[in-house]
């Protein structure tokens, strides 16, 4: 799960903090180097926010250890780099941190680069905290983490694709609202015989997607088998720039609602609003939360999807070392009570499990699946002004009942097998979601049918 400092803002102020030291006894030159202020203003994020407390001669020698790696791979001696030792004060090593930088700079920037043996210096620290999830992301890294939790614009039809069981061809799982697909009459179900003239057949979802995507303007032709429909249908969609959507909302039988939230990124919360407010227009009477395959993303999309379920009392508790016990409660933005069952795997984490854990919880729900992945802590990511980043785990998290996951998990109240990924979602293939759709229909068969709103 991660959390987002206040950017570039933050950057200048931790910054010209971390500099103060330096300003008397460095030249100008090396103050105003952005990779030397890159490198003293992670060691001191590392120092101060880091969970567990670290002696500042561990961070020295890992910074160092990156820059000789990074020497030694570009055929330098890095015996020739000294080792770093503590001093009086985190100023003090900081301070002797940029010196570091500085000498390697001298002596090695025409074979590594300057800006290289920054990355390695920072790289080589956050490696010293044998934190799996504290890591430094470089330009190209964090563009990429960016898009994952924040989605990303691409040219296509606007159409969430799956894998026929039947005839192994490809399906129509959802259309995507406001594009060409659903603006043309495409329909969740339709079985695509030809994408662009070429057979669906045992065609990847991977392949299909690049048949599908195009230049924005052009055209693909799309020969469709509709269920009921005597004769195939052809459909000639312009391909437009679609938005990659975090939640996936579909009806089930029975007037089931079943969201699936794919990542808790920074549109989950809202997403999740019209995904409700859809599944309710159309007569939803219970949902199915599916958050397998779910590796997490921002605490605040995880608390906005809780809320939706739990109409009151704490989500989650964040434990810091360097603030007090805070607790999240829900927003007051909760749903008409309906039955509610969510999927998990092995695969759900830190967000995901946040969610998981306070619907279990509060009993606002049941959990169907096997035992989640256990990631109970938090990072905080900090963006650096070149475009890089340093994302460290700076607190654990806490269910309302206490429980700390962390390397634990979520024991599921209903324990089903996992199933294979190309049926999460298929109903006639997907055995947790077969059972969850089981389960709901008790207990709507036990309780009075919920009111509407």
């Amino acid at each position: 799960m991660w959390s987002r400092t206040g950017a570039r803002a933050a950057f200048i102020l931790a910054l010209a903090l971390a500099l103060q030291p330096l300003a008397a006894s460095q030249p100008a030159a090396a103050t105003d180097s952005i990779d030397h202020a890159m490198l003293t203003y992670s060691f001191a994020r590392a120092t101060s926010e880091f969970y567990r407390q670290t002696a500042d001669q561990v961070l020295l020698d890992g910074a160092v250890n990156g820059m000789r790696l990074a020497i030694r791979e570009h055929g330098g001696n890095p015996s020739v780099l000294p080792t770093v030792h503590s001093g009086a004060s985190t100023e003090v090593d900081s301070a002797s941190l940029g010196h570091e930088l500085d000498l390697a700079t001298k002596q090695f920037a025409h074979s590594v680069g300057e800006r290289e043996l920054a990355y390695a210096a920072i790289q080589g620290m956050m490696k010293s905290l044998h934190d799996k999830w504290t890591v430094f992301l470089d330009p190209k890294e964090y563009k990429f983490f960016n898009t994952v939790l924040d989605g990303s614009d691409y040219a296509g039809v606007g159409i969430v694709i799956g894998i026929d069981p039947a005839t192994k061809k490809i399906m129509v799982q959802q259309t995507i609202d406001g594009g060409p697909a659903l603006k043309a009459g495409v329909q969740a179900g339709d079985v695509m015989l030809t994408i662009g003239g070429h057979d669906s057949t045992g065609l990847s979802i991977l392949a299909a997607s690049r048949l599908l995507r195009g230049p924005i303007g052009s055209s693909v032709t799309l020969v469709m088998q509709r269920s009921g429909a005597a004769a195939p249908i052809s459909f000639t969609l312009h391909r437009a720039p679609v938005r990659t959507p975090s939640v996936l909302a579909r009806m089930l039988p029975g007037n089931i609602g079943y969201l699936q939230v794919l990542v808790f990124g920074s549109s989950t919360g809202l997403e999740t609003d019209e995904a409700l407010a859809r599944l309710d227009k159309a007569g939803a009477v219970a949902y199915i939360l599916d958050l397998r395959n779910n590796g997490g993303g921002y605490l605040n999309a995880a608390i906005d999807v809780s809320s939706k379920f739990i109409p009151d009392g704490p989500i989650v508790s964040i434990d810091s070392r360097s603030k007090p016990l805070t607790t999240f409660d829900a927003d007051d933005t909760a749903i008409t009570p309906r039955p509610l069952a969510v999927l998990v795997n092995g695969n759900t984490a830190s967000a995901s499990e946040i969610t998981s854990g306070a619907i279990q919880d509060s009993k606002a729900g049941v959990i169907i699946g096997s035992r989640t992945y256990g990631k109970g802590v938090v990072q905080t990511v900090y963006p650096l002004p070149d475009g890089s980043a340093i994302k460290i785990t700076t607190a654990r998290y806490l269910t309302p009942d206490g429980r700390d996951l962390n390397a634990v998990g979520i024991d599921p109240d209903v324990v089903v097998p996992d199933v294979d990924p190309a049926s999460v979602g298929q109903l006639n293939t997907d055995g947790q979601l077969r059972r969850a759709v089981s389960i709901i229909q008790t207990r709507l068969g036990a309780s009075p049918a919920p009111p509407t709103n």
